[in-house]
């Protein structure tokens, strides 16, 4: 009967840790995140600006989803913030700013705490009532089981042109009394992401208890067996010659 229930108990355990490896679904956290650009002025003149709300995910099949709310630009100057919005961003008709890519989904959840892997994601932004692709270069980290990290290798280049916000540039330059405004812009980002949906992580005292506990269980189930239905079990883990 040890056999019997050595064999039935490792059927059970095995049958519990093989279920489906679903990727996990990520959620961008803002407190810990970073989106900034560069606007470069008369020739030499850079300017460090930022964004202040984002909002984000990575789905199971890896589809990457970061919304930026213009209406959120901090550029340490109010009056300049406010001119941005109504002049530049127009953020009363586009109020977002929105980034879609797709990576591996499989390469992230083979990283382990404190690892890191280059990743190049092919992407869409869009801005401004248009959309161009972009290709991402990034470097992905996990910090641990259900904190992922993701930051740009190399500034992403923007052409203000390519979303129709050459307009707005020349009226900016206009009222500083620019000039020039470059319509080039630099582009970096730090995004943190945690775990959806964390797996419980269970304590090897906590396991050990739970095993004994099934064992027992198996243990009462043969011994009310009948002679023929144990037999009948014994030959389904029998070795086949």
């Amino acid at each position: 009967m040890r056999h019997l229930l050595t064999a039935l108990l490792a059927t059970s355990l095995a049958s519990a840790s093989l279920g489906p490896a679903l990727a996990a679904d990520w959620t961008l956290d803002p407190e810990r995140s970073h989106l900034s650009y560069v606007s470069i002025k008369s020739g030499h003149i850079g300017e460090n600006n930022h964004f202040t709300e984002l909002a984000g995910h990575i789905d199971d099949a890896g589809q990457v989803v970061v919304d930026t709310k213009l209406d959120s630009v901090e550029t340490l100057v109010p009056i300049r913030n406010e001119r941005m919005r109504e002049i530049l961003f127009k953020t009363m008709n586009y109020n977002d700013a929105t980034l879609s890519a797709k990576v591996d989904p499989a390469a992230i959840d083979a990283l382990q705490p404190g690892e890191m892997v280059e990743v190049v994601a092919e992407s869409t932004l869009s801005l401004h009532g248009e959309s161009q692709p972009l290709v991402l270069k990034m470097q992905a980290a996990k910090l641990d089981a259900n904190t992922l990290m993701v930051a740009s290798t190399e500034p992403v280049i923007l052409d203000a042109s390519n979303f129709g916000l050459s307009e707005g540039i020349e009226q900016l330059r206009e009222i500083a009394g620019l000039e020039s405004i470059s319509r080039a812009v630099p582009v970096t980002f730090v995004m943190t992401f945690e775990n959806a949906s964390p797996a419980p992580e269970a304590s090897a005292e906590t396991a050990s208890v739970e095993t004994l506990e099934q064992y027992q269980a198996y243990r009462e189930t043969i011994e009310a067996m009948s002679s023929e239905q144990k037999e009948a079990v014994a030959a389904l883990f029998s070795p086949r010659p």
